[in-house]
């Protein structure tokens, strides 16, 4: 699978609190659903909270710890000290608990959480820049990663300086730059970070050989450049060229489903399991919220943008990001236990690893969770939103007991050798 040598691959004791910490964060995301509003606006400060809780607890604390281990695979080089990333994770969590708090009832506390965030982020990038150093191949890949940790760094800049606005009394025009920060960080780094990583692991995981890439070439330089536009129209305070740079995005995201429609037709791994299941879901719901957002943006509809939001969010990332867990983690599990026992004794398959009703049930439970809870938002419904997060709990548990279940996979077996 992942051809990682074990002089660069990273201690499992190092990247497990990622993904523990992430689905804990994912659980109670899902659980503050239930005490939001379908009709809630994105100004509205317990939303604010939500999508912090969420993206910094789960989205980027999975990604982090994802790229601690793909890493050496995607720049074929060993970190610049793999140790950083015992700070990033801690510093990572604090710092989300913190700006929560801040949104929710102690404004004072946002730039201290701020500031932890910071420091998180900052550390992760100073491990990813000096390790892009040694790097000699520059692949698609590999000026992805350059160039989704220049819009992180800036995303976090003025997600920070908002963050002082708002709890020190700084002067800061928040509703110039609320926009901004959004696309840094989710189209900037997050998107740019999943087409750069699908185009390893898809392939990879789906047996995919011989496809055209140029349509994730065209994807991805007209996403940083729309990323860039929109930035530095805000930078001198035009917003002329919002509306283009929005055009862009969703140009590029067109391009890049057409990417994974030509992986898809070349996969010579049929199994629908968990991980594809996912990767379908996720897939049709950013379809979905390229189709709302469009609509909504030209229409100057908040409702629906608010619901394509929901999509991209609940459904393009979520669903990519742990059906992924359930062949990352595996992999990690047997690495650390396993492949040391290769030629030795008889090991498990990773399928043996994955505790399939319980994904079953999670998948299921997500998937209904999304539905439903895009038609709240889509509808301002406040019965069929809560209905959908209820659902979304449900498999929110589900996850965090199928990581329980593949990160203590043959613990006690290995230890009692």
């Amino acid at each position: 699978m992942f051809n990682v040598s074990r002089e660069f691959a990273p201690p499992f004791s190092l990247i497990a609190p990622y993904f523990w910490l992430g689905s804990i964060f994912f659980l109670i995301a899902d659980f503050v659903l239930l005490f939001l509003h379908a009709d809630a606006t994105r100004f509205d400060l317990g939303v604010v909270a939500w999508a912090h809780l969420f993206l910094l607890g789960f989205v980027m604390m999975v990604i982090f710890g994802a790229m601690a281990q793909l890493v050496p695979v995607v720049l074929e080089v060993g970190h610049f000290s793999v140790d950083f990333y015992y700070l990033i994770w801690p510093l990572l969590g604090l710092g989300t608990v913190g700006m929560v708090l801040g949104f929710t009832i102690a404004p004072g506390l946002l730039p201290y959480g701020g500031v932890l965030v910071l420091l998180s982020m900052i550390i992760y990038l100073a491990d990813t820049i000096l390790t892009l150093r040694k790097v000699e191949h520059f692949s698609l890949t590999v000026k992805t990663v350059a160039a989704t940790n220049l819009f992180l760094l800036l995303g976090i800049l003025v997600g920070f300086a908002m963050a002082l606005g708002i709890g020190a009394g700084v002067a800061v025009a928040i509703d110039k730059w609320l926009g901004t920060h959004i696309v840094l960080v989710l189209g900037g780094y997050v998107t740019l970070t999943i087409v750069g990583m699908s185009m390893i692991l898809l392939p990879m995981f789906g047996l995919s050989h011989g496809f055209n890439e140029k349509p994730v070439h065209r994807a991805f330089i007209l996403l940083a450049a729309s990323v860039s536009l929109y930035f530095f129209d805000t930078l001198l305070g035009a917003g002329w060229f919002h509306p283009l740079a929005v055009l862009g995005m969703m140009i590029s995201m067109g391009l890049y489903l057409y990417q994974i429609w030509l992986i898809n037709q070349t996969r010579a791994r049929k199994e629908w399991d968990i991980w594809y299941r996912s990767m379908v879901v996720g897939y049709l719901s950013l379809a979905a919220a390229l189709l709302l957002g469009a609509v909504g943006y030209i229409g100057q509809l908040e409702h629906w943008t608010l619901t394509a939001a929901w999509f991209l969010v609940m459904g393009f990332f979520t669903f990519l990001i742990t059906g992924h867990l359930y062949k990352i983690v595996p992999f990690l599990v047997w690495f650390e236990r396993y492949s040391p026992l290769v030629g030795k004794k008889k090991v498990p398959m990773l399928a043996d690893m994955v505790p399939v009703k319980m994904a079953d049930f999670q998948f299921a439970f997500s998937t209904l969770g999304l539905i439903l809870g895009g038609l709240g938002v889509f509808l301002q419904n406040d019965t069929l939103f809560k209905s959908g997060a209820s659902f979304l709990v449900a498999g929110a548990v589900f996850l965090l007991m199928s990581m329980r279940y593949m990160m203590a996979f043959g613990k006690e077996e290995i230890s009692e050798q």
